[in-house]
C-alpha cells in the first residue's frame, strides 16, 4: 500500500472480494508488509520474525524483487507468503483490467525469477486503491489482501506510537498492514520486535489471511 503525500488511501474502493481476515475465528491476527524487499530493514524483520517463530505475507513491488532477488529467496525460506504488489506500486484505480492483468503477470514474473514455482496466494493494491483489480487478480488465482488495521508507518512516528497503535486496533481476526521497505522502515522492525512477544503474553495467536471473503 503506502505512501502518497498525505498518507495512503486506504480503504477507499473496498469490495466484498477482498479479504482482511485471518483464517481462524478468534485472537488470531495475521501480520502482512508491503513494499519490499528492502536490501537493510527486510532482512532485520526476517530475523525477528524467526526469533519468534512468526510467519506473515510479504507483499512485494516487482521492481524490488528483481533488485534484491535474494531476499525474495531468504522470505520464502523462512516460510512467509508472498503477495503481488504491482510491479512500480503503481495506482490502479482507473486502469482497465487488460492493463492490470498485464502489470500483476509481470510482478508475478518478477518475483518468481527469484523463486521459481513459489506460490504468490494473496495480491494488494497499491495505495490500497481498488478499482477493477479484485476480479483480475483472482481471475490470476489470487486473493485480494485487505487489512483491518494499519500501522500507518508510511511517517514514522516513533516506535512506541506504532506498538500503540497496533495494541489499541487489535480486534479478533485483524490482518495488520505494515511496511518493510518504500523508505526508512527502522521502527516498524523495532515495532515489531516489540509486539511480538507482548501479543503472545496477552494470548494472541499468529496466522494467514483468509483464503476468501
Amino acid at each position: 500500500m503506502t505512501t502518497t503525500a498525505e498518507g495512503p488511501v486506504g480503504r477507499l474502493g473496498r469490495t466484498a472480494a477482498v479479504v482482511e481476515s485471518t483464517r481462524q475465528v478468534g485472537s488470531y491476527l495475521a501480520l502482512t508488509f508491503d513494499d519490499g524487499p528492502h536490501p537493510v530493514h527486510t532482512p532485520h524483520l526476517l530475523s525477528v520474525l524467526r526469533e519468534h517463530g512468526v510467519t506473515a505475507v510479504f507483499c512485494l513491488w516487482g521492481a524490488h524483487a528483481l533488485d534484491h532477488p535474494e531476499i525474495v529467496r531468504a522470505i520464502v525460506a523462512d516460510g512467509h507468503q508472498l503477495g503481488n504488489h504491482g510491479m512500480h506500486h503503481d495506482d490502479m484505480t482507473d486502469w482497465p483490467a487488460e492493463r492490470v492483468r498485464a502489470d500483476l503477470a509481470e510482478t508475478t514474473a518478477a518475483i518468481r525469477a527469484a523463486v521459481p514455482g513459489a506460490p504468490i496466494p494473496y495480491f494488494r493494491a497499491p495505495f490500497g486503491r481498488w478499482g477493477c483489480t479484485p476480479e483480475v487478480a483472482r481471475g490470476l488465482g489470487m486473493v485480494p489482501l485487505g487489512w483491518r488495521v494499519a500501522a500507518e508507518d508510511w511517517e514514522p512516528p516513533g516506535t512506541a506510537e506504532l506498538v500503540h497503535r497496533v495494541e489499541s486496533r487489535l480486534t479478533p481476526g485483524s490482518v495488520v498492514l505494515l511496511h518493510d521497505g518504500g523508505g526508512d522502515r527502522s521502527q516498524t522492525v523495532e515495532a515489531v520486535a516489540a509486539l511480538l512477544p507482548r501479543l503472545t503474553a496477552r494470548g494472541w495467536h499468529f496466522s494467514g489471511p483468509a483464503r476468501r471473503a
